[in-house]
């Protein structure tokens, strides 16, 4: 009776030990870095950045919904993000990860679009979503600002 009673208290702890570990899920690379970078200093100052390896954290608030090839982490100040896009088909971001915390590493990409590129982009968007564009929304050339992501963990 007594090692019945043992072994079931040992088989919960293990199941509770498993399922608190389980809370987190690895993605891509391992996780190298241990200092973490603000988004917001990234945003604030890109070129200081451009072509480092950063290791950034917070909420995502979005991901790819087509094929989860990129999630978009929530900066330390209000109303800012980075989008953390990786290779097609290397990584895959579950769409339930949205509202988890994340942990992201990866090297930081500056580029920028033209308005005829954003014209164009804006243009074949609306025609596969069969919608309407305005050229006159473009007002100049767009800074994108992303990290080409190497590895994650999840929440």
């Amino acid at each position: 009776m007594i090692k019945r009673a043992v072994t079931l208290i040992a088989a919960i702890l293990l199941v509770a030990a498993v399922s608190l570990a389980g809370g987190q899920k690895r993605y891509g690379k391992d996780l190298t870095l241990k200092e973490k970078t603000k988004i917001s200093d990234i945003l604030a100052s890109p070129e200081k950045f451009k072509g480092k390896k950063v290791l950034v954290e917070g909420p995502i608030v979005d991901v790819c919904k087509e094929r989860g090839c990129w999630i978009k982490i929530g900066s330390d100040k209000e109303f800012e993000s980075i989008r953390i896009k990786v290779d097609d088909g290397v990584i895959i971001f579950p769409l339930d990860a949205k509202g988890k915390d994340a942990k992201a590493e990866g090297v930081v990409s500056v580029r920028t679009v033209s308005v005829e590129d954003q014209i164009k982009q804006g243009e074949e968007m609306a025609k596969e979503e069969t919608t309407t564009f305005d050229k006159s929304t473009v007002k100049g050339p767009k800074t994108i600002i992303q990290i080409k992501g190497e590895g994650a963990v999840i929440k």
